[in-house]
């Protein structure tokens, strides 16, 4: 029987291939897809809603004006609160004191950080996990309770920190570390290191581990030592991650208050009020260790006005980060 074949090479003319056009996926389809996602994040979302989002919004109306918090406010006076705290010398003096907080613990926090995160990062480091539950510690207890128990062991009363100091022929004369507003600020900006010190080294740990070992090895086989290795491949590639890290450092410092208000309650004489502490003592009394009328109008235009200024230096800051990726850019094409 003959089979007629087809030569081998003859060209057998294909069909066009056409692909498929899937219809974009809305929004809403997404959300209906992922819909058991959003039911799990729903309780948080709605406690986030009454707890935080909301009060926001009704501290604004709050502002216009005169209410120590009692009844509903009836007292009307407009602008006047936030006239008040424009021309308010103490609440610029607590805006310096935050400005000084930062300025002193971001520098310092993120050098030991960083520091720290490249020693631990070894590989050859043998119980590094230790290492870093120990110093992430301070950062899962609450900062309530570390400045009452650093206000009890300053204290001026009782066996304190002076005791030690005077018997280790240290000091001949007991130290008044919350009386004498420079030394209460550095003790506060100590205690401030020490406590969230955690979440930065963690942070450089997550970024240390994101450059590949095969950058390093091939650094070493050209002959370079370890600075040259830092400067010229790890603080490069860890860029983008510090400047996250250095915006959010600033941030969380500039809003520091429970460390304050349990060790000093921004005394004395105000030395160590800081922004937080401010709004809170305005808004409840017993500001620096004096009593004053309680104005929950006051303290909420204190309140609006310094988020103003945070808001527009986190604006601020948004944009040195899409200049700086945009500079990245166009450095790579």
């Amino acid at each position: 029987m003959y089979v007629q074949t087809r030569p081998m090479n003859s060209h057998v003319p294909r069909q066009p291939y056409h692909k498929e056009k899937t219809k974009k996926e809305t929004v809403w389809q997404k959300m209906v897809r992922h819909r058991g996602s959003y039911l799990y994040v729903a309780p948080m979302f709605i406690l986030y809603l009454v707890f935080s989002v909301y009060p926001l919004f009704a501290s604004i109306g709050f502002t216009l004006y005169q209410w120590n918090g009692i009844g509903d406010p009836s007292a009307f006076v407009g602008l006047d609160n936030f006239k008040r705290v424009i021309g308010d010398s103490i609440f610029w003096g607590s805006f310096l004191h935050s400005g000084i907080y930062t300025v002193i613990l971001v520098p310092i926090q993120l050098t030991l950080a960083l520091l720290l995160a490249l020693v631990l990062n070894n590989p050859k480091l043998r119980g590094s996990t230790f290492y870093r539950t120990i110093y992430f510690l301070p950062v899962v207890t609450s900062p309530a309770v570390i400045g009452v128990i650093v206000q009890l062991v300053l204290a001026n009363f009782g066996p304190n920190v002076n005791d030690l100091l005077i018997k280790a022929h240290l000091f001949s004369t007991p130290v008044d570390w919350l009386g004498d507003p420079t030394i209460a600020m550095g003790t506060i900006i100590i205690v401030g290191i020490w406590q969230s010190f955690g979440y930065n080294l963690v942070f450089f740990l997550a970024g240390l581990q994101t450059i590949p070992a095969e950058l390093y090895e091939a650094a070493r086989i050209d002959g370079a030592n370890t600075l040259v290795r830092l400067f010229s491949i790890t603080l490069p590639m860890l860029r983008a991650v510090g400047i996250m890290i250095v915006f959010l450092a600033i941030y969380g410092s500039m809003q520091v208050f429970d460390i304050v208000q349990t060790i000093t309650r921004g005394g004395p004489y105000f030395g160590t009020e800081v922004v937080n502490t401010y709004i809170y003592h305005q808004a409840f009394g017993d500001a620096g260790g004096q009593s004053v009328q309680p104005n929950v109008g006051f303290a909420s235009a204190a309140s609006l006005f310094y988020g103003l200024i945070l808001l527009v230096f986190s604006l601020g800051q948004a944009y040195v980060f899409v200049q700086m990726r945009r500079q990245r850019a166009a450095l790579r094409l």
